[in-house]
Formats: structure tokens, sequence, C-alpha cells
């Protein structure tokens, strides 16, 4: 409980935009952060987080009459002289704004409603966060650095895409940014609509495809996103949204956000036909891929060696939707002079939630640091008895399902023999991962040394792409022998080339261009999973294992009835929960009716 007298309690909601989130800090420690989508099952949820709110406050033994601020990452006011422009120029855009602006205002109503009280009773303090100060806050205030540069940039936020500055101690200084119509997400999300990914999110997918391509049209694309002295500017003709504005919907909680056509006819032109969803992907789609990477790849690291030239840090924090670009980001350290390197688990939208709590204590405050994210484990978490309960439930057949309870130790050893010998387990334990990426508790893991594993898992459990990549796994201490780098990466947002010797022991993860997405995994941080990994070493000399997220065409599996009704409906053929292993016999087949089609 945190309702002592010396207690502050901050709660930070994002709220009608995507990945709405919200989390929690008392007395500057995060207690619990989650996105709403864990929840509503609906990928990149938007809305109102009201589920998300219950959990924080329950996790934190709170009511909520005891939370003392509110950080909202939103500010109205923010580049107002802009956003009047644009609106004259763009009324329809501008009324659509102004009806979102609305609900954000709305915010203490809202949650009053959610808890069904009178917003007059609410005693907290509600603060309004610039999008990408709080993006920054959810960067640096949870680092483990001291004194950092710090960069943000995405699609838009308080019609903004880029801010940049330093931090020192409990305060953050802007230097400055990049506002509306120019931003590198907007400029990747509307390439990705170029190459026929059209689903909001989909820019991760043509990231993994560029690795297959040769960047062939990158002075192209150096027409597309222009030099503009330290910074960049975009080639406006190839775009739409500073005409009609980005069409953008976020308000609706039970719907996957979408945005509207991005690109102009001008990018035909330029670079030829944009490519069908339907249509069959060839060699000219792959180098598109990869010139667009590389493009973004030499606006975003010289910005960043610009920003180690002007701050003289040597730590840099990192957020915002592009923060999410591993591949980019695991070039820092060799291209920009900085030597340490920091990008929490939901860089994205959900992470402001986080940002604008951290603001509210160290920024406006001036509360002093006591905290840092060193693993993402801030979700929901079941008892055994829960478990227990799921699995009596669920109806596993006992002619077609044997169930066990294990001692921990016994578990890690069966557990890493069935990965050893080829078949893929799903692996749920503990509290439930802070972000995109599934990081060992909402995990499912398999034999990294078998190259035909990267296609069963697209084909028969993941039901993707196939040219979609894995992420490897590895015990932290023994990165430096596998990975061209030692660097730490604890919640997957960097990208190392694997050792060339090394790359035929892990062909599995290992990506098209030698590198892999990896999570280095201490016992400090997640023993359990940690102790899985070991116990595949002492089998197979290899310290790393491939991980993907556990679920199929949805959110991550939160709850214990989650990860049974994915387990049953693929073709996994084992799933640990807590302590239970239960293996699926031979014979007995997927129950595809159980199938979830909201992601």
């Amino acid at each position: 409980m945190y309702t002592e007298n010396s207690a502050m309690n901050i709660l930070g909601i994002n709220a009608y935009h995507g990945n709405a989130s919200a989390a929690i800090v008392c007395d500057g420690r995060l207690i619990a952060a989650v996105e709403e989508e864990r929840f509503n099952r609906v990928k990149y949820a938007a809305g109102f987080p009201a589920q998300a709110i219950r959990y924080c406050l329950k996790e934190a033994g709170l009511e909520l009459k005891d939370i003392d601020h509110v950080g909202v990452p939103r500010n109205p006011y923010a580049r107002l002289g802009t956003k009047l422009f644009y609106a004259l120029r763009m009324p329809s855009f501008a009324r659509e704004r102004l009806k979102v602006m609305a609900k954000f205002t709305g915010i203490p109503e809202a949650l009053a409603h959610a808890f069904d009280t009178d917003p007059e009773k609410l005693t907290a303090k509600f603060h309004r966060v610039e999008h990408h100060q709080a993006h920054l806050a959810s960067a640096f205030f949870v680092s483990p650095f001291e004194s950092a540069a710090l960069l943000s940039a995405d699609g838009l936020g308080d019609f903004a895409s880029t801010m940049w500055g330093s931090g020192d101690g409990s305060r953050m200084n802007i230097s400055g940014a990049i506002a509306f119509p120019h931003s590198l997400g907007l400029y990747y999300s509307a390439v990705t609509q170029y190459l026929g990914f059209l689903k909001f999110g989909d820019e991760y997918k043509v990231m993994g495809l560029a690795a297959y391509g040769q960047p062939e049209y990158l002075e192209a694309f150096r027409d597309i996103v222009q030099n503009n002295g330290d910074a960049f500017r975009l080639g406006l003709r190839y775009f739409t949204h500073h005409r009609t504005g980005p069409e953008m919907s976020w308000a609706e909680a039970d719907k996957t956000p979408s945005l509207g056509k991005l690109f102009s006819d001008k990018m035909a032109n330029h670079l030829g036909p944009a490519r069908a969803p339907e249509e069959p992907l060839e060699g000219r789609h792959r180098n598109l891929a990869c010139s667009l990477q590389a493009r973004l790849e030499e606006v975003y690291l010289g910005m960043l060696k610009k920003l180690a030239e002007q701050t003289g840090r040597k730590a840099v924090c990192l957020a915002g939707g592009v923060a999410f670009n591993c591949v980019a980001n695991g070039k820092v350290l060799d291209r920009t002079g900085f030597e340490q390197v920091y990008v929490q688990p939901a860089a994205g939208d959900g992470g402001l939630a986080v940002g604008a709590a951290f603001y509210v204590w160290n920024q406006i405050l001036g509360k002093p640091r006591s905290f840092v994210m060193d693993d993402a484990y801030w979700g929901p978490e079941y008892s055994r008895e829960e478990m227990r309960r799921a699995i009596e439930g669920s109806g596993l057949g006992q002619n077609e399902y044997k169930i066990e309870e294990l001692p921990e130790e016994l578990l890690a050893s069966r557990a890493a023999t069935i990965v050893a010998d080829g078949k893929i387990l799903g692996w749920f334990q503990g509290r439930a991962e802070w972000g995109p990426r599934a990081l060992g508790n909402r995990s499912i893991v398999a034999d990294s040394r078998r190259p035909e594993m990267k296609e069963i898992l697209n084909r028969r459990i993941k039901h993707r792409e196939i040219f979609r990549p894995f992420a490897p796994s590895i015990l932290a201490e023994a990165t430096g022998e596998w990975f061209e780098k030692s660097h730490p990466s604890p919640f997957m947002t960097l990208a190392y080339a694997v050792r060339p010797e090394k790359r035929d022991k892990i062909p599995a993860p290992t990506h098209a261009d030698g590198t892999g997405r990896l999570q280095t995994v201490t016992r400090e941080a997640n023993p359990r999973y940690w102790g899985l990994i070991k116990a595949f070493e002492r089998l197979t000399g290899v310290p790393v294992v491939l991980n993907t997220s556990f679920n199929d065409n949805e959110p991550i599996v939160c709850r214990p009835e989650e990860a049974l009704d994915c387990f049953l409906r693929t073709g996994m053929d084992a799933l640990v929960l807590g302590d239970f292993l239960i293996l699926r016999c031979q014979g007995a087949p997927p129950v595809s009716d159980r199938r979830h089609e909201k992601a």
C-alpha cells in the first residue's frame, strides 16, 4: 500500500492515442505499467485505458482518491501558431483534431466515469505534458544515466515529430524540435504504405524486409528526405499529409487505429508503381525497403552524431516510435560518438504514460531520481491457483495432453530438453512485459540451432509473412562471444551482427543480413528465463534460444486462459504455465475454432 501521509502517488495516462496505456509511480518508483490492448485484446488499442488504470491502482493497492497527480502526455497549447496556420489551410483536419482535443480535455470526466464517481470529487492535480517531452522523460528519468543526450523521433505529437536536448539529474533541457509536416515517422509510414503494407504498425515488417535487399534507390530517397542543416526536411511533393492532414483514427477503444494514405502520386512517379497488398514481393520491393532503411539511418544517425558533438555527452537516451528501429539503434555506438545507449521497452506511444508520470515527479515537482528500469516486467501476474483453474477450465483431455507440476530447476531442465529436441514451447511466467516485445515472461521459445525453425514458426504458429525474423535471447554474460558487440540489450531494442563464425550455430534467429535483434538476459532481471537458457546451454553448448511473442495475430497473451487458448489453437508442442508443464501428446490436433481475429 502506498497511502501513507508521506507518499506521493502519480498516475500517467496515454489516452485517445495509439497504444493507450497507464502507469503508476509512487514516491518516484514505478509500480505498474500496462497497455490497454492486453485487456481488451485489440492490437494498438486507442480510446481511454480504463482497464489498464484499474490494474495499476490495484497493483499499487490504491484507490482513485489516493492519487495526488495525473500526467497526460498532450499539451493543446504547444506550437499553437503552427496549429492555427494548418487549421486555416485544412479545415476538415482541424475539425477532427478538435474532436480529439475535446476528449483530452475531458480526461478527468472519463476517469471519474470509469470509476463511477463524481468528477468534482477528484482531488488529483492534472498536468498536461507535451508529447515529445513525455517521450524523453520516459527514457531519461528511468535510465541508468545521471547525464545524457536525449532524442525523441516519431510520426507526430503536439504538432512536432522530433525533439532533442540533454538531461542532468532530475532535469531535462530541450535544445530543439522539428515541427509538422516534417517527420521521419511519417516518412517511414508513407513508404511502408507504398510498399503495400497498409495496417497500422506495419513499419516493423518493412524494417525486416530491408535486410533482403540492396540500397539501389538510396539517391532517390535522398530527395524524399532531404538534409536541412543539422536536421532534415521532407520533400513534401511525395506526401499528402501537409495538404489534407494525416487521417488518423485514435478515439475508439475497440478498434485498431488506422492511418489514411500518406504518399502522393509523385512517389510512384519517382520510384515506380506502388505495390498492391496482394501482389508478390519482388527484388525491387526488397531494394526499396533497404533504401528506405538506409536513408533513415543516414538522417537519424547523422542527427545523433551532431547531438553527441553539441552536448559532449557519452550516453544517449532514445524514445518515440523511430526508437523501435533496432537496426538503426544497433549502429549508434559505431557511428555517432556515443558510448552508451538506453531505449526503454515501450519506446513508442505506450511509453508516454510512464513518461508523463515521471515528468511530473522529476521535472515539475523537482524530486530526485531513485528508480532505474532495468527490466520490463510491470504488467499483470497470476497466482498458481489462477493458473490451475485455467487449466481445469480449458477442457484439456488427459488422453491428448499430459499435465505435470514441477519444481523450478526440474522445470527448466525439462523445458530446455523440449526445445533442444526441436519442439516449440510456450513460456508463461510472472508479470507481463511492458511494451511490444515478449522478453521471457510471455514468449514462444524454440531451438536457435535449427535453420528450418524460422519457416515453421512463421507458417505454423504465427501465420505471418515468411520473411519476418525472430529474436535471439542470450545469456548476458555470453553476448560478446556470440555478437560483435557486448553492450546490454535487455529490451530487444538493438540489433547487432552475429559473429561470422557463430552464424551457422544459431541460424534460426540470425537475420538475412547477419544480425540479430537480441535480448540479453541476466539472472537478476529474470531468473526463470535465464535458468531455461542456461539449461539449454548445458544440453547443447549454445547459450541462445529463439524467442518470439506468445500470440497469433493478436496482442501478446496476458492471462493464463489466453495462453492456453493460443497453445490449443496453434501447433505448439508444449506449454509451461508457471510451474505447470503441459505436453501435447502425439496426434492431438490444434483447436482451430478458438482463433482470435481482432488484431
